[in-house]
């Protein structure tokens, strides 16, 4: 499957998940970890975007590429209601 493929996949799972509780694992860079959550808001044809809940962040809103799932850079999780965590992760079959 190609990249571009892939990328449209993970693209069209979270459009499904407009509106949904989510907590996103980010890189930070220097073997950090930042761990956010937030409602998944909008999706784009390259992007999409968070909004924060507010717990200090100096941010509002945030954006990461579909790509940055694709190489695992972000990992994504789905709060549902019943407590159980859904991981979006891509895996190329």
């Amino acid at each position: 499957m190609s990249a571009k493929n892939a990328l449209n996949e993970i693209k069209r799972s979270l459009d499904g998940l407009i509106g949904e509780k989510i907590v996103l694992r980010a890189n930070g860079g220097r073997r950090k970890t930042i761990e956010r959550t937030g409602i998944l808001e909008e999706t784009y044809p390259s992007v999409f975007v968070v909004k924060l809940d507010n717990q200090g962040n100096s941010f509002k809103r945030v954006s990461y590429s579909y790509a940055d799932i694709l190489t695992e850079t972000v990992e994504l999780m789905v709060c549902k209601d019943d407590g159980n965590n859904i991981r979006i992760t891509y895996v190329e079959e």
